[in-house]
């Protein structure tokens, strides 16, 4: 018994002192995050500047075509909700994509995961954003962050007319506490006279039954889109999302730990498209890109991220976005693996 209880002790000393080591070292690595600074930012993003150069300004929508390919900017919001930013702070963009985890978070809080996920899934996909993917085979969208599923989504919040949209576009005014927010008219005509492959994915729903309203609903997908901020404004939907739903300056009103999880593992599993198992390897973040060059990423407990950069890679990512968020996740090991 005496040796066995030396050796349990033992046991327990080495556990201890295991645990309390890796305690230090999860304590120095999170430390880290402050030295965090301006120039930090200004920094990295100068490195990976002209990564413009090899990508290209999505043009397949008319609008966005205009958009300055040089144009670039760079925001953190760390786990105090301070902001620094730097580049281009005050270009506003679009959101496109990036609006869908914003619909996504507004119907399950009205309708539950379950009754939203009954009509998706939550899988990942090696096709492009706008694919019909299986739509026309099982009739249901793989999941919310492609067009199919986004549309979908949308589709889901209450309301007639154009209150989904607004009730998006607010969810979006009070997580980055920013009322001047607004969609982009010119934007919203661009996209809403040029998208057939979406307005093709609305009525493949509709007849399966999937989708029961008019083209107001696909309207409102559009302006969701259309919808503009900076690279600050999705930093702080970054911050919001990886604090379980509690904005940057401690407002809980929306905080729910399950629904942040369940943006969070979309965001993961889907957020870039066909390009997320890959991202997930070298950046490791749960992040979302929209072809306006946006892409907003969370560090779980920690901070948010937002960047801008037009010129977009072929699956449709901001090709010098993804860069700097690669190199502020190396440089400061923000990795969830």
């Amino acid at each position: 018994m005496k040796k066995n209880s030396f050796l349990f002790s033992a046991k327990g000393i080495l556990i201890a002192g295991f645990l309390s080591l890796n305690t230090v070292m999860y304590a120095q690595k999170t430390a880290d995050l402050s030295t965090i600074s301006e120039k930090t930012l200004s920094s990295i993003l100068e490195k990976n500047r002209n990564y413009y150069t090899q990508g290209k300004v999505a043009d397949y929508i008319p609008e966005l075509g205009k958009m300055d390919a040089k144009a670039i900017a760079f925001s953190v919001v760390d786990k105090n909700g301070k902001v620094f930013s730097t580049g281009d702070i005050q270009k506003k963009f679009t959101m496109q994509s990036i609006s869908k985890i914003i619909a996504l978070m507004v119907a399950v809080n009205e309708r539950g995961e379950a009754n939203v996920f009954d009509k998706m899934g939550y899988f990942g996909s090696d096709k492009p954003f706008n694919h019909f993917s299986n739509l026309e085979t099982m009739g249901k969208p793989l999941n919310p962050m492609m067009n199919a599923g986004a549309i979908l989504t949308t589709s889901l919040i209450s309301g007639e007319g154009e209150k989904p949209f607004l009730k998006v576009l607010d969810m979006v005014r009070y997580i980055t506490k920013n009322p001047s927010i607004d969609y982009s008219k010119s934007v919203y005509e661009s996209e809403k006279s040029t998208g057939h492959r979406n307005r093709g994915m609305f009525y493949i729903m509709k007849n399966s039954g999937l989708i029961s309203g008019n083209e107001d609903q696909l309207d409102n997908y559009f302006k969701q889109c259309s919808i503009e901020l900076t690279a600050e404004d999705l930093a702080k939907i970054g911050y919001f999302f990886a604090n379980q739903c509690v904005r940057f300056d401690g407002d809980s009103q929306y905080k729910n730990a399950d629904v942040a999880k369940l943006v969070e593992s979309q965001m993961l599993t889907a957020g870039m498209y066909e390009f997320s198992g890959e991202y997930s390897r070298t950046v490791g973040l749960p992040s979302k890109s929209g072809v306006g060059g946006g892409i907003t990423v969370s560090v779980p407990g920690k901070m948010g991220i937002g960047v801008f950069s037009p010129a977009l890679d072929q699956h449709g990512n901001s090709l010098a976005g993804y860069h700097i968020i690669l190199d502020l996740a190396k440089q400061y090991n923000l990795s969830i693996f």
